[in-house]
């Protein structure tokens, strides 16, 4: 049995572009059709204006197809980059939990990140956490647990909550973590979320966040940085990730990850 990490491209949106594409080619076709045979001007522009409009509209969906289909190879596990295993593994590596400790991962999808740090971590245990909602319905508990078996992984294991209000008591886990969860979150202030992540973070614990903090999303991360530091976290620094350190700035960039960076330090 191979584990089966969901690509973070959707083939649903890959054939919504195609078919949207193929809709929209033939509505142009036959506006323009339409428009040869009028004789009326006006009427003729019409169509004319018509068969430009989903000529566009095709165009951009066939782009949209070719872009996602690139996309999904990079992310994908069987793909020639496998981006998102290496991300995976790169936020894994400051996943530390002493002996005997619980992790906590927020927002685990098919559970790529937690089983990543349960092998990190054999000596401890990880739990993942997701909301699974409608929109991601691909992903589930299930997946994620037949994954980790497909892994050999036995110290994981997985429950449904939602970032925003997680089912934890305070300083319940050794250890935070997250990758991509929050900038997906609408309608929240991300510094909000973010301390509702480090709420059950034991004091002594680290944390290690990864996402798209681009202050257009997550506002000034250096006077959060500061925000820490006077609560009493003994370090907490940001570390940018699209610089080469887990995807060239090209990469970064194509792949509509600019502002990558790990929020890395201990209560």
């Amino acid at each position: 049995m191979k584990a089966e990490y969901k690509n973070w491209v959707p083939e649903g949106m890959i054939k919504g572009a195609a078919a949207g594409a193929a809709s929209l080619a033939f509505c142009a076709a036959s506006a323009a059709l339409t428009a040869s045979t009028r004789t009326f001007k006006k009427e003729k522009a019409v169509f004319q204006a018509a068969a430009g409009l989903c000529a566009a509209g095709a165009a951009a969906c066939g782009a949209l197809m070719g872009w996602g289909t690139w996309a999904h190879d990079q992310f994908s596990y069987d793909g020639s980059r496998m981006l998102s295993r290496d991300i995976v593994e790169g936020v894994a590596d400051y996943v530390l939990i002493p002996d005997g400790g619980v992790g906590l991962d927020v927002g685990c999808g098919s559970g790529a990140l937690t089983i990543a740090a349960a092998k990190r971590n054999p000596n401890a245990r990880m739990v993942g956490c997701d909301r699974w909602g409608i929109e991601y319905a691909s992903f589930s508990r299930e997946l994620c647990e037949r994954n980790a078996r497909a892994e050999g992984v036995e110290n994981v294991s997985f429950l449904k909550g939602d970032a925003v209000e997680l089912p934890f008591e305070d300083e319940s886990f050794d250890t935070v973590t997250s990758n991509y969860v929050y900038h997906n979150i609408s309608g929240k202030n991300k510094q909000e979320l973010l301390l509702e992540t480090l709420r059950v973070l034991k004091k002594g614990g680290t944390f290690a966040i990864h996402d798209i903090m681009s202050p257009a999303r997550f506002g000034d991360l250096g006077d959060f940085l500061d925000r820490l530091r006077i609560m009493g976290y003994e370090q907490a620094v940001l570390i940018p990730t699209d610089n080469g350190k887990f995807m060239s700035k090209g990469e970064a960039r194509s792949l509509f990850l600019s502002g990558s960076a790990l929020l890395y330090g201990k209560k």
